[in-house]
């Protein structure tokens, strides 16, 4: 049977805040995928011990599944400007809701205002890339691209940004230009379907090496696939959770999958979601449990859920205030999360996306 942990109680934003040093906040990866460290929390105990991520196979059993979330992070980051030379920064979203539009932001945003057209700094492109600000959304942007007089389709889009783009980082990684290696580092080693603009950074850690690992162990890997936006990883905004809510992001869970979560679900091998994001997809398939499920979810997972799927969680260290820690407050109890952070910043851990990672058991 299903356990549901009840974290302490609280509502306020405030519960979920914590002072972290500056230094310890990743800005680059480890040399090689693997080389973090890893806090082992053990939920039911209260207690914790201090690994390396290589050897997380220690704790996979027989039949555990790792559930993974394969999608990939597109170079979303395009630079542009005026015709007066003003320079732009355009971060792409999503596909809009109308006929090849872009849900975006931009920097400043003030210089994209509806009916402003600017180019993109595209020197290896055969003709010029102008980008149309449609209207606005809230702090959005809606924009369409054009190249030979024709709008590009979000496929042509998706193209023109693995040829031009960068890497979008999050603001807490400081980078004056783009480093190469983040094209890789900051991309899983099995991720499959385009579409995210944040990695899903609990997956950063495994190599192809360590999840046949985990398969030698006696462990199998399945996967769903979360396109991760922004709203993931931002601070929450209104002061109390009953207040908050979450960007929707669009979640693929396909038949194999789906039977491979029931399989896990009857026993004896644990579901463990590698990331909070797995964890959305998977928390918001179930109350369906028809595959193939392909839709936005907004679920926002806060104290007093109780987990229909997720046995265990491997994730890195969040930050404050953010709805990722409210989830690992929800799954292993506010108290005992802050308690665990604590340790890892007296004990130097790395976090954030490029940071150590923690398993909670």
């Amino acid at each position: 049977m299903r356990q549901s942990f009840r974290t302490s109680e609280s509502d306020s934003l405030l519960a979920y805040d914590f002072d972290l040093p500056p230094g310890l906040i990743a800005q680059q990866p480890p040399a090689r995928r693997g080389d973090s460290r890893l806090l082992v929390l053990d939920r039911h105990s209260g207690t914790w011990e201090h690994r390396q991520f290589r050897e997380i196979t220690a704790y996979i059993r027989k039949g555990d599944l790792l559930l993974l979330n394969d999608t990939r992070v597109f170079r979303a980051r395009l630079r542009a400007h005026r015709e007066t030379g003003r320079k732009i920064e355009i971060l792409l979203l999503e596909p809009g809701p109308g006929n090849s539009e872009w849900l975006a932001l931009a920097r400043p945003a003030r210089a994209m205002k509806p009916g402003v057209t600017v180019l993109l700094e595209a020197p290896d492109e055969q003709a010029t890339v102008t980008v149309d600000t449609l209207r606005r959304e809230g702090e959005k942007v809606v924009l369409a691209f054009h190249q030979h007089g024709k709008r590009l389709a979000p496929s042509d889009v998706h193209a023109l940004c693995e040829r031009i783009g960068e890497t979008p980082l999050p603001p807490y990684i400081r980078r004056e230009v783009e480093d190469p290696t983040d094209r890789e580092r900051y991309q899983t080693v099995y991720a499959r379907h385009v579409g995210a603009v944040a990695a899903p950074t609990a997956g950063l850690h495994f190599s192809s090496t360590t999840l046949e690992e985990v398969q030698r162990a006696g462990g199998r890997t399945a996967r769903v696939t979360l396109h991760v936006g922004l709203g993931t990883f931002q601070p929450l905004s209104e002061e109390t959770l009953a207040r908050s809510t979450l960007h929707a992001e669009w979640v693929e869970v396909g038949v194999e999958t789906a039977q491979e979560i029931a399989r896990a679900r009857k026993g004896p091998g644990r579901l463990i979601a590698v990331g909070t994001t797995t964890v959305r997809a998977v928390e918001s398939f179930l109350p369906h449990g028809e595959a193939p499920f392909r839709q936005r979810t907004e679920i926002f997972i806060k104290p007093g859920y109780t987990f229909l799927g997720v046995d265990a969680l491997l994730t890195n260290f969040h930050l404050p205030r953010s709805s990722l820690l409210v989830l690992v407050s929800s799954f292993a109890g506010r108290e005992l999360i802050l308690e665990a952070y604590q340790e890892a910043i007296r004990e130097g851990y790395r976090f954030y996306s490029y940071g150590d990672a923690m398993l909670i058991l």
